[in-house]
């Protein structure tokens, strides 16, 4: 299942993406998918890096592409992790949003 958040996301998107990489071994997968850029990693790849048995990377990689953080491409026999750039980069744009929004107005409270 995939997901399109790049209309605005809400809390609650932000809440489960955040929850799906907040794992460490999904947080393993979602920086080593960042670091290979858009050509992605071969699953594989992941599974001799992060040393995990292959039903526990499956876990995982589902975890993220439920969440639409990952998706998969098969090209002949090779299946490929690929990161949603657009999920993260939306991710990264929600939180940090409204960052110091209120910082001016804590001063003009304090001088005032």
């Amino acid at each position: 299942m995939a997901y399109c958040y790049l209309v605005t996301m809400k809390l609650e998107t932000a809440a489960l993406i955040l929850s799906k990489i907040g794992n460490p071994t999904r947080l393993k997968i979602v920086r080593l998918l960042v670091r290979a850029g858009s050509q992605g990693l071969p699953v594989g790849s992941i599974q001799k890096t992060l040393k995990v048995p292959g039903s526990t990377l499956t876990h995982h990689i589902t975890h993220l592409k439920n969440a639409g953080v990952i998706r998969q491409e098969r090209e002949q026999a090779t299946l490929f992790c690929k990161m949603q750039y657009e999920v993260l980069d939306e991710l990264v744009t929600y939180l940090t949003k409204e960052c110091c929004s209120d910082e001016s107005q804590d001063a003009r409270s304090k001088s005032g």
